[in-house]
């Protein structure tokens, strides 16, 4: 039963306690998390490197919000998961999103939908290239010394439309309209190098190897001797690739398509493959390589091949590489290409964390811009990662039973361990370190949805958060970090 006067809310489900709802005026948020990352991002330079990409030609005399303040709404708001300018008209007055956007709670209202909408469609071709152009200077700026490799990984992914925008064309692959978004990811620090939205009609590559050019020219800009390997599946690996990175003098490892040649000349390691199994009862995994030319490729190229038996069946897999000492160890290079699938977790963060696939506007630029948007609130979320990370030592870790079980060589790269051992290295660290390499689900649960009042007087804006939360200690394990970037910054000559 459910009691309501005039200005009350009563309920009387618990026993000998009325209860009373009150409604007071005070300012707070559910947001309250997203502050520290406020002040994360104030210490890098992130957004306002962002916005000194952008064009403001509105008058300044006639301007209620700023082009940084829009900016910083929707960077906000994506990251807390309202990544819709619709989601904006109802958090215009929120106390966290007003003092992001820099604004104190006592000031006007932020930007609504409408203000959003037409912030989004003034963009211009220039300024998406200078946005670009911020996501490789934001990379490069991320090291602190240079790096002797760099593995990038590309990837198309498709974006499914459902309104009137312009050239969201049928896939006769995905049997559905669409954008294509292609992205370049980094395997090492899993930050987007680029991203850039293409009509839902195109190749997987098409642009790929111009793209590819641009930043291999931006990174070796900067450093001069870092070597690069370029991955991808077999979507991206055709013969315009193969000779880009050739050209580029990078190395690549790019997925094969199986044909009739291919098969024919890999039936019999599938057949010892399989005699294997019938034999013992194990599966296995055979690999071999050899030097093969397609009728379209102007010279012999070297692929591995593997061939594998168990209880479900055979499986036959190709790929082209350049990789050194891939023909000596072929089953180590293919190692290295199903690595790539990690990169396929950036396209999972870009989806379902950011939801960059809400390209709704009508102006295919405008949604080019919120593309680069979403994608640049992920990599403020993956530098941030980089800063709380706490992983624990290879040494040791837990086994079931809480049992302790040493590595075989802990002096040896994560990357070198074998696949069941390297699993289990990363399912303790995300027991022990949940921040450090959670999606962005993990950091909303965790750390930015905890309620806070946001109280503002004559010298200070306080923020009071409940004693209770269950997640206070990674909340201010992330502040700590934070603080002590600052203070290396300073000290830094």
């Amino acid at each position: 039963m459910v009691e309501q006067d005039v200005g009350q809310i009563r309920f009387d489900f618990f026993p000998g306690l009325p209860m009373e709802v009150e409604v007071r005026d005070v300012h707070v948020t559910s947001d309250a998390g997203i502050l520290p990352i406020r002040q994360f991002d104030d210490q890098i330079g992130y957004t306002r490197r962002f916005i000194a990409c952008l064009d403001d030609v509105r008058d300044p005399q006639r301007i209620n919000h700023t082009a940084g303040q829009m900016l910083r709404q929707r960077l906000y708001g994506i990251i807390a998961g309202y990544e819709d300018c619709n989601d904006h008209d109802s958090l215009r007055s929120d106390p966290a999103f007003k003092v992001v956007a820099g604004k104190t709670p006592q000031e006007s209202d932020l930007a609504s939908q409408p203000t959003l909408s037409r912030f989004e469609n003034a963009i211009d071709v220039p300024a998406l290239w200078r946005l670009h152009d911020f996501f490789l200077d934001d990379f490069i700026a991320s090291w602190d010394a240079p790096p002797a490799s760099l593995t990038l990984d590309l990837d198309a992914w498709d974006d499914p439309c459902h309104g009137d925008q312009q050239l969201a064309l049928f896939h006769g692959y995905f049997d559905q309209y669409q954008y294509f978004p292609l992205t370049f990811s980094c395997a090492e620090t899993k930050q987007i190098l680029w991203t850039a939205l293409r009509p839902g009609h195109v190749h997987a590559a098409l642009g790929a190897d111009d793209d590819l050019q641009y930043i291999v020219h931006r990174l070796r800009a900067a450093w001069p001797d870092v070597r690069l390997h370029v991955r991808g599946d077999a979507g991206c690996g055709v013969p315009w690739m193969y000779a880009a990175c050739e050209r580029l003098q990078v190395d690549y490892t790019f997925g094969l398509a199986a044909n009739a040649v291919l098969k024919k000349a890999s039936d019999a390691l599938l057949q010892e493959a399989v005699e294997r199994f019938e034999q013992t009862g194990e599966p296995q995994r055979l690999f071999t390589q050899m030097l093969y030319r397609a009728q379209s490729w102007k010279h012999f190229r070297r692929v591995i091949v593997k061939a594998e038996c168990n209880a479900l069946g055979t499986n036959r897999r190709f790929i082209v590489t350049t990789r050194a000492g891939a023909a000596v160890l072929p089953e180590a290079a293919y190692d290295d290409y199903a690595l790539r699938g990690e990169s396929e977790n950036r396209n999972k963060e870009l989806k379902e964390g950011v939801v960059a696939d809400r390209l709704s506007c009508h102006r295919f630029m405008a949604n080019y811009f919120r593309l680069q948007m979403h994608a640049a609130a992920l990599n403020l979320l993956v530098r941030l990662r980089r800063v709380v990370a706490d992983p624990p030592a290879l040494t040791t870790w837990d086994q079931p039973h809480d049992q302790r079980v040493p590595v075989a060589d802990a002096q040896q790269p994560l990357g070198a361990l074998a696949d069941p051992e390297r699993r289990r290295y990363h399912n303790y660290r995300r027991r022990l370190d949940p921040l450090g390499e959670g999606h962005l689900s993990t950091w909303r649960t965790m750390l930015i949805k905890v309620a806070g009042e946001v109280v503002q007087s004559v010298r200070r804006l306080r923020v009071i958060l409940p004693a209770s939360w269950p997640h206070l200690p990674w909340f201010r394990h992330v502040c700590r970090h934070i603080a002590l970037l600052g203070t290396c910054a300073l000290s830094d000559p």
